[in-house]
């Protein structure tokens, strides 16, 4: 939508159409005690001229991390094909508007197939779906797939999930009956999930958690069956799955995550681009679209939507999900991505990551001042702690040097002070990352004792 300036007189014209003399008016129906007794704090506005000038002044004032980027947290920088962003800028995909008609094109539908296959291979899983909005409000929709099937309204969610994850679960949930109960995680950084009662309907990990730490997802599922409760994994950066077990083969029941790590590239926020599998136990209950594959009346393939389970095509209290973004163009960027380099050239990816985080880590193993947090299994994050109250000064002084470090862990994990989230990936060459530990033992030999 363009923006529409109004004048005064503007104004003036529309509050007598409506019928009223003031802005009070307007918002009668709005209790006083809900409303803003103070004028907005923004600044003076600007012409043209002088907000080009500022954004200009803004982006030139951005740091340019040419000495290589170490933070992930959830958002992850993967080489991305140039025939990738060729493939989805035609003309045939590239569209404004989202094709809720998808039915008349079937290339669309073809794809969104292909790439349900392919989630389906990665995850182990019988059935996946697309038009899932993020991997947040994916876990979200697993949860409340999980409670509907097992009739039960607790939830045991592990404190190495993403914390923005279990943020979206705490509002998305706030107004339902599902109660959400922490799982702590243990001195080694995993998972501590003792005995499921019977009435809890599912339980939730992240496997390779929000700390870099690879789950026993084997075990957890199990307890969790145990207990007749639903096995939800949920996956940070699905490259992992080409070196790990996936996890409807240890397991899970549903599976969720966020795909932007295949063949999207980061931005501020998104968009991104989630993914929801699950067993044949739980088809009836996933939300979204979901293509199937079948023969026209002359027997030649054909796509259609199928067993459509959100809000749009059944009734609301009925629907699995109210969440109902379509993210078909980054769904297609994924496909492009996942069919360019193929089972062997996701897990060369998967490889070339682990291997850069294992040498970054014997490097820092080296260099005093410096402890790794936990000593499990990790994929391509790991834990760091520095002496008190440097992890942030650590930070800054990496960004003079033109250094992005890692991602600060005290604001989610209190109990993580003086921490850092350092990320490896395939991109992460060796001398940025023989430049990074100069640069931390720089820094560390600067400090007095």
């Amino acid at each position: 939508m363009e923006y529409l300036p109004h004048t005064q007189e503007d104004i003036k014209k529309m509050m007598a159409t409506v019928g009223i003399d003031s802005w009070d008016e307007l918002f009668a129906e709005i209790p006083t005690e809900l409303r803003l007794h103070r004028s907005l704090e923004l600044p003076q506005a600007l012409d043209e001229t002088a907000l080009v000038e500022y954004f200009q002044k803004l982006a030139a004032d951005c740091t340019n991390f040419t000495g290589g980027s170490f933070l992930g947290a959830g958002a992850y920088r993967h080489f991305i094909p140039s025939v990738v962003e060729s493939i989805i800028s035609r003309s045939e995909y590239l569209t404004a508007y989202t094709p809720y008609q998808a039915e008349a094109s079937q290339g669309t539908l073809q794809t969104i197939f292909e790439f349900q296959t392919m989630i389906c291979r990665l995850t182990g899983l019988d059935v996946a779906n697309a038009s899932v909005y993020d991997g947040g409000t994916a876990a979200v929709d697993g949860v409340l797939m999980a409670c509907a099937q097992t009739r039960k309204n607790k939830v045991l969610v592990s404190r190495g999930v993403n914390p923005q994850i279990r943020q979206i679960l705490k509002t998305y949930l706030a107004g339902s009956p599902i109660v959400i109960e922490e799982i702590p995680l243990n001195d080694k950084g995993q998972t501590d999930l003792q005995e499921v009662t019977k009435d809890v309907g599912g339980v939730l990990i992240q496997n390779p958690n929000f700390l870099g730490v690879i789950e026993d997802g084997a075990e957890l599922c199990s307890k969790a069956h145990a207990g007749g409760a639903a096995a939800i994994v949920t996956v940070g950066d699905p490259v992992s799955l080409a070196l790990l077990q996936a996890p409807g083969r240890y397991g899970a029941d549903i599976c969720c995550g966020d795909a932007q790590g295949l063949g999207n590239n980061l931005a501020y926020g998104g968009p991104y681009v989630g993914f929801l599998a699950c067993t044949n136990k739980y088809l009836r209950r996933i939300p979204g679209r979901l293509v199937g594959m079948t023969d026209d009346k002359d027997g030649k393939r054909g796509y259609c939507l199928t067993l459509q389970a959100r809000e749009q095509h059944i009734r609301r209290e009925k629907a699995s999900s109210n969440i109902c973004s379509n993210q078909a163009l980054c769904a297609l960027a994924t496909t492009i991505y996942l069919s360019l380099l193929g089972p062997q050239g996701l897990y060369s990816v998967a490889k070339s990551s682990l291997q850069n985080t294992q040498y970054l880590l014997r490097g820092l193993r080296e260099l005093k001042k410096v402890e790794i947090v936990y000593t499990s299994p990790v994929f391509n994050e790991f834990v760091i702690k520095l002496p008190a109250g440097k992890a942030k000064e650590l930070q800054s002084y990496l960004a003079e040097q033109g250094i992005q470090g890692g991602y600060l862990l005290e604001k989610d994990y209190p109990e993580l002070a003086d921490c850092m989230l350092l990320c490896c990936t395939e991109m992460c060459r060796a001398r940025e990352i023989d430049n990074l530990l100069v640069n931390v033992k720089n820094f560390l030999e600067g400090l007095s004792d």
